[in-house]
């Protein structure tokens, strides 16, 4: 065999391992709990983040969705907080009822980008998502939950008028609330809000670059290689972030480098 041919050999191997890797890592959720240092918390608040579902399209990430849901219903937070990109085909919304059903009442949910058709991925089509009953659709729209006696405002963004410079969170807040959440597909919003207005944001988008390359002390995200926020906590003065990896995939159904994660957020008191 000349060395051309065991060089091509070699690199269709690569190729092949590193396709089933890819498609192994969509569905291999991490599940994770994180204390939270807040100011404004007096007790402590469980909250269960989630994001990027894109039911619909084949993929192990729904594999990785199904399990994130069993989980979040195992650990019984106060609260279930969604932060878009639903479904990325009509056929994937009756899916997503099946699982808001089961995370129940206490769960809230905005859109993202693909759950109203911007998105640039050729595949995803739309479904006119409304009513997630039980589970709360907010839509430039918020909430005022009572958790033991703590009052919890939840503020939804919609994306449609995000993507326009229209949507105005900071205009929702109830000042007499005791702790502010604002949930919103994109992260970029943290730079659209005055500092402390919200204790908490919860954003997603980034998928944690979906394929990623590692490098000695970071990675090579190559969806968003310049992005600001990509994944994890980001604080500024008073306001903390958590931009979630998301669970499912868009584009292609493989994740690397990138694995799918549900994180449970322990919102406790600064001590």
């Amino acid at each position: 065999m000349t060395a051309a041919r065991r060089l091509a050999k070699s690199s269709v191997a690569a190729g092949a391992a590193a396709t089933a890797w890819g498609w192994f890592e969509a569905g291999w959720v991490r599940l994770r709990s994180v204390d939270v240092p807040l100011a404004r918390v007096a007790a402590e608040i469980r909250v269960v983040h989630l994001s990027d579902f894109h039911l619909g399209l084949p993929s192990r990430g729904r594999r990785a969705v199904e399990r994130a849901v069993t989980w979040a219903v195992e650990r019984e937070p106060d609260l279930v907080c969604v932060t878009g990109d639903l479904i990325s085909r009509p056929r994937g919304e009756q899916p997503l009822r099946t699982l808001l059903e089961r995370l129940g009442p206490t769960t809230y949910v905005v859109l993202g980008n693909h759950d109203v058709e911007h998105s640039r991925d050729p595949f995803s089509r739309a479904a006119g998502l409304s009513d997630l009953a039980p589970a709360h659709l907010l839509v430039d729209d918020s909430a005022l939950v009572d958790v033991r006696g703590v009052r919890v405002q939840i503020v939804g963004v919609d994306p449609r008028a995000y993507r326009k410079w229209q949507s105005r969170p900071s205009r929702l807040v109830d000042q007499a609330a005791d702790l502010r959440i604002l949930l919103c597909h994109f992260p970029l919003v943290l730079d659209r809000i005055a500092d402390g207005v919200f204790d908490l944001v919860l954003a997603g988008h980034m998928h944690d670059g979906q394929i990623s390359l590692p490098l000695p002390h970071d990675k090579l995200r190559l969806a968003h290689p310049r992005t600001r926020y990509t994944v994890g906590f980001y604080r500024r003065g008073e306001t903390v972030m958590h931009v979630s990896p998301g669970l499912g995939t868009t584009f292609v159904p493989f994740r690397f480098y990138a694995r799918p994660e549900a994180t449970e957020l322990v919102l406790q008191p600064t001590r």
